[in-house]
């Protein structure tokens, strides 16, 4: 009679090498760290979207300041025109400190931020212009029930455009509008700049 050789079958109970029994718990730490990390992740987006939508909101108020400022000037402006007292925009730039309106000088109301610029016209920080000609200067302008608002302001002046050099032309100015919604210590600031250009008699 032949004998019937037995073989074991693989991977029939055989008992855990010694690199098997920590591979479980690896992948479970592993896991753990990523579903961790994936949670802080998701925190930290919650937690900043208000914020980012709260910037987002000021930077609005601000840009809704300075229009307002662009078009309380703007009537002034033309109010000053049709009653005879300016006949053109000369006398009525701001031209100091030297070199605001110079293109070549450090000073330079377009290589100044917002914020360097309103201190440059009200360095005392208390809404009165230390500088000629500024039409308003951080000009609260939001009504409420217990008086105007100071957190939303505008500043407007005017800036000779050829001041750098070119021919001297006062039948137009750059009207510079800064819209700021302080908060604190906090100020978001936005500039609108408008080229003014008088219409000439027959055009």
């Amino acid at each position: 009679m032949k004998e019937i050789n037995r073989f074991q079958k693989i991977n029939d109970n055989l008992p855990a090498s010694k690199h098997e029994k920590g591979m479980a718990l690896i992948i479970v730490v592993i896991v753990l760290a990523f579903l961790q990390v994936v949670g802080l992740v998701l925190l930290q987006v919650t937690g900043t979207g208000p914020k980012v939508a709260g910037n987002i909101r000021t930077q609005q108020q601000a840009y809704n300041a300075a229009e307002a400022g662009f078009d309380v000037a703007w009537t002034n402006i033309e109010e000053y025109f049709g009653i005879g007292e300016w006949a053109h925009f000369e006398g009525h730039y701001v031209v100091e400190p030297a070199g605001i309106d110079n293109p070549q000088a450090d000073n330079y109301f377009r290589r100044l931020s917002d914020i360097e610029l309103l201190k440059l016209i009200d360095s005392d920080w208390d809404g009165t212009s230390n500088l000629v000609n500024v039409i308003f200067c951080r000009q609260p302008y939001v009504q409420t029930e217990s008086g105007l608002d100071n957190r939303y302001r505008y500043t407007a002046l005017l800036i000779d455009d050829e001041a750098g050099g070119g021919i001297p032309d006062p039948t137009d100015a750059i009207l510079v509008c800064i819209g700021s919604v302080e908060i604190g210590n906090t100020i978001t600031t936005t500039r609108l700049e408008i080229e003014l250009v008088l219409e000439k008699p027959g055009t």
